[in-house]
């Protein structure tokens, strides 16, 4: 598989050659949507709290008499099948939403993805992304030279202050190292650039 190695006005000019095993592979939707939702899944917290019909607090007085009215039974209305009642089911704040997925699976997740964005095009190299100043209008400026502003996840080697500080307060560009490369970022992002370093880095990791 070739990338495209892009210069600094965001033309292509040469190829960097990108191994088979992570770039060249089938895709896979069943995979990729498992590793996607577990990651999701995974990042959720289970802070939620719901009261069950002895916690909520209503009078246990029975709302009518049992027979005559016409209308049905009732014991409380505290009852799950009234309004305000309390939940048959409800949710504990330790419940887990974790889903377990195999390294094996995700690394092979994450290939898939990296694969199909390859051939998609959306994948490009550049040598290396620093900046002399932590100016977020640096950072925009060069962007948007190489025509990568408007969605674009920025995979490097190393982040420096400089950097980490000038991306932050752009809305549509994420700047990563390696070992954080995610799949949901990677399916959201409509482009990905990785440098030089970091491709190396991805290759060792996922080989």
């Amino acid at each position: 598989m070739e990338l495209k190695l892009l210069n600094d006005q965001g033309q292509a000019a040469s190829d960097v050659a990108a191994p088979d095993t992570i770039f060249g592979r089938d895709y896979n939707e069943a995979l990729i949507h498992q590793v996607v939702v577990a990651y999701q899944a995974n990042a959720r917290s289970g802070n939620s709290k719901q009261k069950n019909r002895e916690e909520v607090h209503h009078t246990t007085k029975k709302p009518w008499r049992q027979k005559g009215t016409g209308r049905a039974r009732a014991g409380m209305s505290s009852s799950p099948l009234w309004r305000g009642g309390g939940r048959i089911f409800p949710n504990s704040p330790d419940q887990n939403y974790s889903h377990k997925v195999n390294k094996k699976m995700y690394r092979a997740g994450l290939c898939s993805i990296l694969s199909q964005l390859a051939r998609e095009g959306r994948i490009s190299v550049i040598e290396e992304i620093s900046l002399e100043a932590p100016k977020t209008k640096l950072l925009s400026s060069k962007l948007k030279e190489m025509g990568l502003l408007e969605s674009v996840l920025i995979i490097a080697d190393t982040i420096d202050e400089n950097l980490a500080l000038a991306s932050r307060n752009l809305p549509h560009v994420l700047i990563v190292e390696p070992r954080h490369a995610d799949p949901v970022s990677l399916v959201f992002y409509k482009k990905i650039v990785i440098t030089k370093a970091a491709l190396a880095k991805i290759e060792e990791m996922l080989a």
